[in-house]
């Protein structure tokens, strides 16, 4: 039954955040409800964040050394291989998130979206204005200001890779008609804080080849509608894999592999950086499970982390039909649940995402670790939900942790459920 004065209440809380959606696809997204926890079980996710974060790290320049074909095997697309082993700047991915099952059988990662990574604007502003109606404390108050640090220090980093003089043309760009992407990429804008502009997609121009005008020479690179030459591009929401297939629609040139050669001749830096598309792919999960059942390239302490928090990941199913168990199937660089099924230990599917966008996209194959339920409030009455949680990895150190609410598989129709702290709250 809908609650009319409980529709108004979340439509009060949620227009006093600037510039928000709480509403996607015409329907409820960002719910008036909220998961608390204990500031321990809040700890022991971020220490579950940078643990992870630094065994992605660690397979990095692994990565690099790989030759085109076992790269390709690993689900990169092959007009991406020069791009991703780039390595730019120190940081291997400035804005990552780590999405994990926390239950009371422990923390375990699903998966890594090291590259574009959305949930942003949920996580690190929107749930501290429903921590405020509900007097909770906000496990993520401070991690808007690491934000804003590790931008800036990706920032610096780049304009010295790019060694030219003045200060850089920073821009930031999306998709400008998709209200999601748009002001997840205007937040950060506005939270670097520094001189910036944002130019969407469609509008940034390239020049492939040096143009002489009156007597001036104008280098090939990635300039603003207005003529500027840009230093750096932000495109926090752009996907690699989508960037390198994308054609202008005139005439029909691929654009996207024009900026991948701007980006590899250091005519223009990107954020982030190439080296976290190297870590979108899914097998690379099963690139470390691999190693780490082969008692291969890790250490010890780095064997205990992989241990507790991944899960068994492979690019063939035959070792959870050999032990009857349950897995899941999922494309190595598909999103928001997409193309995603579920098997029981004979193969036979029990769920599925209908959306089957990425058919044709490489599969891996991780184990079955089932997600917590609970029931939540939305404006049509209570509604049990799956709940995933996800902690975003600034560079080496764990930000805010925002929870998805939906199906047992999350998609991009399941909520956003804000986290507050349950101790210390405020009076």
């Amino acid at each position: 039954m809908i609650d009319p004065q409980f529709q108004l209440e979340r439509q009060k809380v949620y227009a006093r955040v600037p510039y928000f959606f709480p509403d996607l696809y015409e329907v409820e997204y960002a719910l008036l409800d909220i998961k608390k926890h204990s500031l321990a079980e809040v700890k022991d996710i971020r220490k579950a964040a940078e643990q992870v974060g630094a065994i992605f790290r660690k397979v990095v320049p692994l990565l690099r050394e790989l030759d085109d074909e076992t790269l390709l095997q690993l689900g990169i697309p092959s007009e991406a291989l020069a791009y991703c082993r780039l390595k730019s700047i120190p940081q291997d991915t400035i804005i990552g998130r780590l999405d994990f099952v926390v239950s009371e059988s422990g923390i375990k990662l699903m998966e890594f979206n090291s590259d574009t990574p959305t949930f942003i604007k949920e996580a690190f502003q929107a749930n501290d204005y429903v921590c405020n109606y509900y007097g909770a404390a906000n496990p993520n108050e401070t991690s808007v200001d690491l934000l804003r640090k590790e931008m800036r220090k990706a920032v610096a980093a780049s304009w010295n890779h790019l060694n030219r003089p003045g200060t850089p043309k920073i821009v930031f760009t999306s998709h400008g008609d998709n209200i999601e992407d748009l002001w997840t990429t205007r937040f950060l804008q506005e939270h670097l804080d520094l001189p910036s502009e944002y130019v969407s997609l469609d509008q940034l121009q390239i020049l492939t080849e040096p143009v002489e005008e009156n007597g001036v020479i104008t280098d090939s690179g990635l300039f603003t509608p207005s003529g500027e030459r840009i230093d750096i591009l932000y495109r926090q929401t752009y996907p690699i894999e989508h960037l390198v297939n994308d054609k202008e629609p005139t005439t029909n040139e691929n654009i996207g592999q024009e900026l991948i050669k701007l980006i590899i001749e250091n005519k223009v830096m990107v954020l982030n950086p190439p080296s976290a598309f190297l870590l979108q792919s899914k097998a690379v999960q099963a690139l470390i499970w691999g190693l780490h059942e082969e008692n291969l390239y890790f250490t010890t302490e780095e064997q205990q982390v992989i241990g507790q928090y991944f899960l068994p990941t492979y690019l063939e199913p035959d070792k959870f039909l050999t032990l009857n168990m349950p897995y899941v199937r999922k494309p190595s660089l598909g999103r928001e649940g997409d193309t995603v099924e579920i098997f029981n230990g004979a193969g036979e599917t029990i769920d599925e995402e209908p959306q089957k966008t990425y058919i044709d996209n490489l599969p891996v194959y991780q184990a079955f670790y089932p997600l917590p339920e609970t029931e939540v409030q939305t404006t049509l009455g209570t509604k049990h939900v799956h709940l995933m949680y996800g902690c975003f990895l600034l560079n080496d150190k764990a930000g805010a942790i925002g929870i998805r609410a939906g199906g047992a598989i999350t998609n991009n129709l399941s909520y956003f459920l804000p986290i507050g702290i349950e101790e210390k709250l405020k009076g």
